[in-house]
């Protein structure tokens, strides 16, 4: 059987390149891997994003509850949710689920989260 192997990039549509780079960059720690007029890739440990500017790109968060979830160690928890606060990010949603959480929006409002957890330790708690 042929089958999907785990997660390989997502593409977010900015409208502000500099801006969006600085953000996944400097505050939630990517690591710059290209910038070229078309876009940027950043990586964390395996997980890689791409992102392309797009004016078209929306003004607020969409009402649905698609997301990206970034893992974070419990040590890292903490400082890193205090560093996106600082930074003025907008909180979306308050975390009612298993592991720690911190659900927040990124320059062009997409949706993402911090946990800390896994789907092991979500089923146990279910």
């Amino acid at each position: 059987m042929h089958k999907v192997t785990g997660l390989n990039h997502i593409t977010l549509a900015v409208k502000n390149l500099d801006k969006s780079v600085q953000f996944y960059r400097d505050v939630l720690g990517f690591d710059l891997r290209k910038v070229w007029s078309g876009g940027a890739y950043l990586e964390a440990d395996v997980f890689w994003i791409c992102l392309s500017p797009d004016s078209d790109t929306r003004d607020k968060p969409h009402p649905d509850y698609t997301h990206m979830a970034f893992s974070v160690d419990k040590e890292t928890f903490v400082p890193l949710c205090e560093q996106l606060k600082e930074f003025g990010v907008e909180v979306w949603k308050e975390n009612k689920s298993e592991g720690a959480s911190f659900y927040f929006l990124d320059p062009d409002h997409h949706k993402l989260e911090l946990h800390v957890g896994d789907l092991h330790s979500r089923l146990q708690a279910m």
